[in-house]
């Protein structure tokens, strides 16, 4: 029995250092570290990822029965029509939306076409949750591709439909506002089905990796 008693006391000090090693790996660099090797490209990447996190964590917390969920009819009279149908867009249609704006914003960083009408749903086939969470996924890998942000380069000029005439920090800051944006209307909808946002969780999970 002493024996045993030896063993537990001996598996919780390793399940302690376990943990302590645990927290000391995902300690937050300080103020100071930060600074060392500061670039405009990396501040905006920080809150970028966290958006990210916000975005497709609350995405995938969502029921696939859910996701034709609309607020409320919503209609608007088409009050600004420029801006897409006079409805709410309903779950499926916010991720789509937030996707193919990401799509845009990647290649207006990269001095390329974007896609049409994101506004109204975009051009991809994407349809069911699969799908979508696959596309959304997909946005944000290709919005982080194009060139860092540098203290040289992001006052370059941007064109494009989406946030232009801007420039290159100034089309980053877009880019994390209207994930943020969207994020805020999307943590609604799930809380309206009874939901907690996963990054409002007291553990919140990890992101997937495939769908």
């Amino acid at each position: 029995m002493l024996q045993f008693f030896r063993w537990r006391k001996l598996a919780v000090c390793v399940f302690a250092l376990s943990i302590g090693a645990t927290a000391q790996e995902k300690k937050e660099p300080t103020a100071a570290e930060l600074s060392e090797n500061e670039t405009p490209g990396k501040a905006v990447m920080r809150m970028f990822e966290n958006q990210e996190y916000e975005l497709r964590s609350a995405v995938e917390a969502m029921p696939a029965t859910k996701w034709d969920y609309r607020p409320a009819a919503g209609m608007f009279k088409n009050e600004r029509p420029e801006f897409g149908p006079s409805e709410v867009r309903t779950f499926a249609e916010q991720v789509k939306h937030v996707a193919c704006a990401n799509f845009a914003f990647a290649a207006e960083l990269n001095g390329t076409k974007p896609p049409d009408a994101c506004d109204k749903g975009g051009p991809s086939p994407a349809k069911t949750r699969t799908e979508l969470l696959t596309y959304l996924r997909d946005s944000f890998i290709a919005i982080k591709k194009p060139s860092e942000i540098t203290v040289k380069n992001m006052y370059d000029p941007i064109e494009g439909p989406y946030a232009g005439p801007n420039t290159r920090l100034g089309l980053a800051e877009v880019c994390v506002w209207h994930v943020a944006d969207h994020y805020g209307q999307i943590a609604v909808y799930l809380r309206e089905n009874g939901i907690v946002p996963p990054a409002s969780r007291a553990n919140p999970p990890d992101l997937q990796v495939k769908y």
